[in-house]
C-alpha cells in the first residue's frame, strides 16, 4: 500500500505503535495536526480531489469510545483502532460521516481501546459480541498496523464473547494460524463481479473474497456473508443472479454448512451524487428519482416496491442455490 504523505498528531508517537508507523513510513513526509478530525488544509480541498486525498494517512489517537448497542449480528457496535478506508466504494457509508474526509486513519492507543473492550465482555450475565469493524475495514487496516494479529489472541486469551468484523479485501494469510477459538466471526461482503469492478473501486474482485472466506472457514473461523450493499440497476437481476451461481459454484462445503447472510439495501445521500460527480465523472450514476425516495437529512433509499422485489429474488435464489444458509437480518 503506498501513500503520499502523513498527517499526524504529535502525541501519537508517544506509543509504541505510533513510533512503529513512523519508522515503517519514514520516507514520507510527515505533517503535524492538532487533531486527526480536522485537518482545515484537508478539509479544503475540492471534492474532485477526493481519489487524491485517499493517499493520504492520518495517524492520531481515539478519544470517543462509546459503545453502541446493536441487535443485528452483534450486541454493540465498537469504536476501534481506525476509521475511513483506502478503497472508494462509490456508496461509502463513512462519506455521510466524514464527507470527502473519509481516509484512513489509525489510531495508536490500541492498548487502552482493547483494554475497555475485555473490560466490557467481562460484565453481564450473559456474552455478547463486540462488532470491531463498522468504522473500517480492520483487513486492509491489519496490513499497515497488525492490529487485528494482535488484538484476536489477547482477547481469546483475556476476554468473553466473540469479536465480528466485515471485510471487501482478502488479505486473510495473517489471521489464519491465529488462536482464535471459534469466538471471532469472519463476514465478507459480496457483489456482483461487474458491480465491484465499477462501483467497488480499489477492492478485492469478487473470486478472491470468496477464496478468502474458504481459506477462514477452513481454519475454524464462523464465516457469514454479507450482500451488501444490495444496488439497483437495469440489469439487476442478471447481476445478482449471476452472483448468487458463483456463491453456489466457489464456496467450499464447508461454508455452505454454516452460512449466515446478511441482506443490506443502498442507502445514498446527497454528499455521494456531489464527490462521485466531482471525483469520477465516468462512473455509474447510482441515483434516480424514479428508483429512490428521501430518508431524511439527505440521504436516499430505494422505493418500497423495488426493495421487495428484489429481496424475493435474492430469498427465492438463495433458496434455491444455497439452500443451508441462514438469513439473519434483511436492513
Amino acid at each position: 500500500m503506498r501513500f503520499d504523505r502523513v498527517y499526524y498528531e504529535p502525541g501519537s508517537l508517544e506509543y509504541p505503535l505510533g513510533r512503529a508507523l513512523k519508522e515503517k513510513f519514514a520516507e514520507l513526509p510527515w505533517n503535524p495536526v492538532e487533531t486527526h478530525n480536522n485537518i482545515p488544509e484537508l478539509r479544503s480541498m475540492e471534492n474532485a480531489a477526493f481519489a487524491h486525498m485517499k493517499r493520504f494517512l492520518i495517524i492520531g489517537t481515539r478519544k470517543t469510545h462509546k459503545y453502541v448497542e446493536n441487535h443485528k449480528i452483534s450486541d454493540y457496535l465498537v469504536p476501534y483502532t481506525s476509521s475511513g478506508c483506502t478503497a472508494m466504494c462509490l456508496y461509502c457509508y463513512l462519506v455521510c460521516n466524514y464527507n470527502k474526509c473519509a481516509y484512513l486513519r489509525l489510531f495508536v492507543n490500541r492498548e487502552q481501546m482493547l483494554e475497555r473492550l475485555i473490560r466490557v465482555s467481562l460484565q453481564g450475565e450473559e456474552p455478547h459480541t463486540f462488532e470491531i469493524g463498522s468504522n473500517s475495514d480492520l483487513v486492509l487496516e491489519n496490513t499497515i498496523t497488525g492490529n487485528l494479529v494482535w488484538t484476536i489472541p489477547e482477547f481469546v486469551r483475556a476476554g468473553r464473547g466473540r469479536l465480528t468484523f466485515p471485510t471487501k479485501f482478502d488479505m486473510v494469510e495473517p489471521l489464519l494460524p491465529l488462536a482464535h477459538g471459534g469466538r471471532v466471526v469472519f463476514r465478507m461482503s459480496v457483489n456482483p463481479a461487474d458491480l465491484i469492478r465499477r462501483v467497488e473501486l480499489g477492492t478485492a474482485p469478487l473470486d478472491r473474497r470468496i477464496a478468502a472466506l474458504n481459506q477462514m472457514c477452513a481454519a475454524g473461523y464462523p464465516c457469514g456473508i454479507l450482500i451488501a450493499p444490495i444496488m439497483y440497476t437495469p440489469d439487476w437481476r442478471v447481476q445478482y443472479g449471476r452472483l448468487l451461481e458463483q456463491l453456489a459454484d466457489e464456496l467450499s462445503g464447508p461454508v455452505k454448512r454454516q452460512l449466515f447472510m446478511e441482506l443490506i439495501f443502498m442507502t445514498y445521500s446527497f454528499i455521494h451524487r456531489e464527490i462521485n460527480r466531482a471525483a469520477f465523472p465516468a462512473a455509474p450514476e447510482l441515483y434516480r428519482s424514479d428508483w429512490m425516495v428521501g430518508r431524511g437529512r439527505g440521504k436516499y433509499a430505494y422505493r418500497p416496491a423495488i426493495r421487495a422485489e428484489m429481496e424475493e429474488f435474492l430469498r427465492a435464489g438463495l433458496a434455491r442455490l444455497l439452500p443451508e444458509a441462514r438469513i439473519v437480518y434483511v436492513s
